[in-house]
């Protein structure tokens, strides 16, 4: 699990590793497709939905058993805790201050990432999703720009069913979530697109170009979340209760009247 050109650090393959352990009690992971050969070894933008705060070690175990090792875009947050924030840099990750006006400092950082041949994994969405359907919402164009910065391809990948084990307004409740959980051992599932998005050529304004190519990426996660949501295409099995439905973020899909 070592990219050719940049070695994967020691925290990270321990914490790769371990995701595994973590995420066995609590759900039955099952990982679908897989990073395309032409893709392996070099630098790539894995772009996901994110539906639960379960998402991000949902999407370590599944990595690790993939054979890949992205680094992750993380909420600053996770940065200042004492443990967690010294192991997420020892492993490389990138440090994203949302709301804030070092916001901006992430995209050169994951550029440069790409630029030494690392692979590096975005959640477009910039934020658990409230689409009332559970579907990918409307997504920020850093995945686009950053495409833009490095040329690096982008591959959609998509996470279903980690909301049944930890809810939207995790960590409240957490000891009962993890409880439940362990008794049920909902199946989470992961699977990685079967190609890159085809982006657009770079014509018209930077802007516009951004929006297009985010508008193409989230279709690619679209496409390959329809794999996960089989009888589930409109209202999921599982309903998160604890998520406040945000119709301003709504993506129209022209299949709107069959998949939500």
């Amino acid at each position: 699990m070592e990219n050719k050109s940049l070695p994967v650090p020691l925290m990270w393959r321990l914490m790769l590793a371990l995701s595994r352990l973590v995420v066995f009690p609590l759900c039955r992971l099952r990982v679908s497709g897989q990073i395309p050969g032409q893709l392996r070894g070099r630098a790539v933008i894995l772009a996901a939905n994110h539906v639960s705060p379960f998402d991000p070690i949902v999407m370590t175990a599944a990595c690790h058993k993939a054979g890949v090792a992205p680094r992750f875009l993380a909420t600053g947050g996770i940065f200042d805790a004492p443990i967690a924030g010294a192991a997420m840099r020892a492993a490389g990750h990138i440090r994203v201050d949302r709301n804030t006006t070092h916001v901006a400092d992430a995209l050169p950082a994951a550029a440069e990432a790409l630029r030494d041949g690392a692979m590096v994994l975005i959640y477009p969405e910039g934020r658990i999703g409230l689409d009332p359907w559970m579907w990918p919402e409307r997504g920020k164009t850093g995945v686009a720009r950053l495409a833009a910065m490095s040329g690096a391809p982008v591959l959609p990948v998509a996470q279903w069913g980690a909301h049944a084990v930890f809810p939207y307004d995790t960590p409240k409740n957490l000891l009962r979530s993890t409880l439940r959980a362990m008794r049920r051992r909902p199946v989470v599932q992961v699977r990685f697109g079967d190609a890159p998005v085809g982006l657009p050529a770079a014509t018209g304004n930077t802007g516009a170009q951004a929006m297009k190519a985010t508008r193409l990426i989230m279709d690619g996660i679209d496409e390959t979340l329809i794999h996960l949501r089989a009888g589930e295409m409109e209202t999921p099995h599982v309903v998160d209760t604890t998520r406040t439905p945000d119709y301003s973020r709504v993506r129209p899909r022209p299949d709107r009247a069959t998949h939500p």
